[in-house]
């Protein structure tokens, strides 16, 4: 199965297709929703006492989120749901969808913790 990488350009985040790439949206609109370049992994004890085979050994390492983002890859599902999403804000102080259902998943990778 065929997996697209993301790639940021002049400050655009983009990710591959099979046709070329897919403009996803400006990368500082991102880390200002996600919370900046750094992210510290941490479970919370409801998490941990919820799972204890868990593995949290990487609780407390700090992760740069632009690295993060390079390394993503994508279905080609994510891909094609990706580029039907709108690139228009829907006002001045948000994000357009298309931007934000990629950072809801560059969020899901961060809490997830790294492997």
């Amino acid at each position: 199965m065929a997996r697209f990488g993301t790639f940021v350009e002049d400050g655009i985040i983009y990710v591959g297709t099979a046709e070329g790439s897919l403009e996803v949206g400006p990368l500082d609109d991102a880390l200002d929703v996600i919370g900046g370049h750094s992210w510290t992994i941490s479970y919370s004890e409801e998490t941990k006492s919820r799972h204890p085979d868990l593995d949290t050994s990487d609780e407390g390492l700090t992760v740069d989120v632009v690295d993060s983002i390079h390394a993503m890859t994508h279905s080609e599902r994510f891909v094609e749901t990706l580029a039907a999403q709108p690139t228009t804000a829907p006002s001045a102080d948000e994000i357009s969808p298309r931007l934000g259902l990629f950072v809801g998943k560059v969020l899901e990778n961060l809490e997830t913790g790294v492997s």
